[in-house]
């Protein structure tokens, strides 16, 4: 048996997987991608993104393709049992830190062939379907993974030296890493369909939430014809008691009273157990696990997908660094420190949401009907509640944080226009970045080309002026996949400190149009730091 080889093998091709592999090949990391499927899963699953997922997708180089396949929603709607509104919070389309939609609804099949056939553009990755991955073994400098192509039956093997596995919640990576699942105790049996009607249901078109502690539902518009249903199964019910328009009808009749069962379509009736679980270990050497196979978040804000894709864009640029010599192996350590606190605190947050519209029963059903109205009067609450802003990424050897309340390390930054109305992310390109309000000393710039970041004056009056002074900064170091490193009011000490942890770039790039990127030294030295605010990290242990 030949074994091949390739830098990184991904175990999956769900968006997680494929939004890795994407961002690697755009390093010029070779790929291989095994899934035990031929193609897409035709069945849909999320259906919503916000403008930070869709910044990851707009990354990928799809940001047109997925604008015309996705529709932005209204915002939400509380409403009780009868459809009567009870609070309504609406989105403001033009109002986005990331520069897209805050609320997208989309068909996941269609968002998943987008992905794929967008990998297929590059050379460095390659997807396998058909492959069903049976066994995972690390020696410390290798990964070596076993395969069975099950159109013929044949067994390969595959050595890599990361492997990322995308494998979803029962993942066999996980279980090779000897990681195991902490349960947060929230298990729930939830019903999910989808109707397909060119008729108009007349309904608002945003997320309708029903606050019914008798049973909780979810209505959504996915696309021109499409909808969603989700309602909480009683104990006893099954998807089967609901397997026809006809026994579907008592549930979805408040939004479809008016339009005849012939032209309402069931695309699918399913049975879901959402669950609130985070893995204990992420990591175990040069393996990893990513997506469903390290978190499940309960469906109440829409970010399960989100988290994958976050866990995706926030290590595939650090592996890319680190196969290039440029990026201290240590500092790959930061992948679990940054993405499993901000995973538990969006975990926490839909447990938190799902409780306050369904939870306490007559009492809470009560307090609900007497409050909800009331919650679009207090000001600022609101904006809150449509704000689709995630925490900050906890310290790390990529971040260091302030001790001020609204400090900017380890939070993204605005995807601003920026001179004749492009975005961020279009000017800054694949690499870290120096933002700042004053243009560095020519020696700064020099030592800041070298180590291949780019400098980015913020005008007075901008967006991404203002963003510095809300954060009580004049510049800021901001990373590949836009998190900021760190931020200060120094902009030579800010220099400096950025000369110190990155290495010049030696290795340059072999393949046209590929994205480069330098390497980061995992120390924050307290000399450097004129900041007093600033907190210096310690680089994790081997």
């Amino acid at each position: 048996m030949t074994i091949q080889r390739v830098p990184v093998v991904i175990v999956g091709a769900g968006p997680t997987g494929v939004t890795a592999a994407t961002r690697l090949a755009q390093y010029g990391v070779h790929c291989l991608v095994l899934d035990r499927w031929p193609g897409v899963y035709p069945q849909p699953r999320a259906v919503h993104l916000d403008d930070e997922i869709y910044r990851i997708i707009a990354r990928l180089g799809l940001a047109d393709e997925f604008a015309a396949i996705s529709r932005p929603t209204l915002g939400l709607r509380l409403v009780d049992r009868r459809l009567r509104t009870l609070a309504e919070f609406n989105r403001d389309p033009e109002h986005s830190v990331h520069g897209f939609p805050q609320a997208n609804m989309f068909d996941q099949p269609e968002l998943e062939g987008l992905l794929r056939t967008n990998l297929d553009r590059h050379p460095h990755a390659e997807l396998r379907g058909n492959a069903e991955v049976t066994d995972v073994v690390t020696d410390g400098t290798r990964v070596r993974v076993t395969f069975t192509d099950r159109s013929d039956g044949r067994l390969h093997q595959v050595d890599a030296d990361y492997l990322l596995g995308c494998d979803g919640a029962n993942s066999l990576v996980r279980a090779r890493i000897g990681s195991t699942m902490r349960d947060l105790r929230f298990q729930q049996r939830w019903l999910v369909v989808d109707i397909a009607s060119e008729a108009n249901l007349g309904q608002w078109d945003g997320v309708h939430q029903v606050c019914d502690p008798q049973r909780a539902g979810t209505y959504m518009r996915i696309g021109p014809a499409r909808y969603r249903w989700e309602f909480q199964l009683l104990a006893g019910e099954t998807a089967n008691d609901f397997d026809t328009l006809d026994s579907l009808r008592p549930l979805i009749s408040p939004w479809t009273s008016t339009v005849p069962v012939g032209e309402l379509t069931l695309v699918r009736v399913a049975e879901y157990t959402f669950r609130a679980q985070i893995a204990n270990r992420w990591r175990r050497g040069n393996v990893f696990i990513l997506g469903d196979a390290a978190h499940l978040t309960p469906p109440f804000i829409g970010q399960g997908m989100g988290a994958g894709l976050r866990d995706a864009d926030n290590l595939a640029w650090k592996i890319a660094a680190v196969h290039r010599g440029t990026l201290a192996a240590e500092v790959l350590e930061s992948y679990e420190l940054e993405r499993k606190p901000h995973t538990r605190s969006m975990i926490r947050l839909a447990l938190g949401v799902g409780w306050a519209m369904t939870g306490g029963g007559r009492l809470g059903n009560a307090a609900r009907r007497a409050v909800l109205p009331r919650l679009r009067l207090i000001p600022g609450l609101r904006d809150k509640v449509v704000d689709s802003r995630t925490p900050a990424l906890h310290r790390s050897a990529l971040v260091c944080t302030s001790r001020r309340p609204r400090g900017l390390g380890g939070t993204l930054c605005p995807n601003a226009p920026h001179g004749q109305g492009r975005r961020l992310d279009d000017i800054l390109g694949a690499g870290f970045a120096v933002i700042s309000t004053a243009r560095p000393s020519a020696a700064d710039e020099a030592a800041l080309r070298q180590r291949e970041v780019s400098v980015l004056v913020a005008e007075p009056g901008s967006a991404l002026e203002a963003w510095l002074r809300g954060g009580r900064v004049t510049a800021a170091l901001v990373r590949p996949d836009r998190t900021v490193a760190r931020a200060g009011r120094d902009l030579a000490a800010l220099c400096a400190w950025t000369a110190t942890v990155l290495r010049p770039a030696a290795v340059q790039s072999d393949a046209p149009g590929r994205a480069t990127i330098t390497g980061v030294r995992t120390e924050c030295r307290t000399a450097l730091l004129t900041d007093p605010n600033s907190t210096p990290v310690r680089p994790p242990r081997p």
